[in-house]
């Protein structure tokens, strides 16, 4: 898998915006396949910057149901918080 497979998106929230600027931690949607290594290893190909952590968990999709009585559900997808090195940022504007 490449970078950009693995990480497909970087999460922009409230709660994250605070992490970044407190923690220097930032929120990104990865592949549910790939494993720790693989997540730091492309943030810093991707973004140029240093990763000293990276903590990850499954995120279950919810159910969901939309004019209907069936509930559908949307998938379920990989959360990885990312802790980069003192100095280093990730601009997301």
């Amino acid at each position: 898998m490449t970078a950009f497979d693995i990480i497909k998106s970087v999460r922009l929230t409230e709660k994250g915006t605070t992490q970044a600027e407190k923690y220097n931690q930032y929120t990104v949607i990865a592949d549910r396949r790939a494993n720790k290594i693989q997540i730091r290893q492309a943030v810093q190909e991707l973004f140029k910057v240093k990763v000293t952590r990276v903590n990850t968990m499954n995120v279950r999709g919810k159910a969901r149901r939309q004019r209907t009585h069936q509930a559908g559900r949307d998938a379920s997808w990989k959360k990885a918080i990312v802790t980069l090195k003192k100095g280093d940022r990730i601009n997301l504007t």
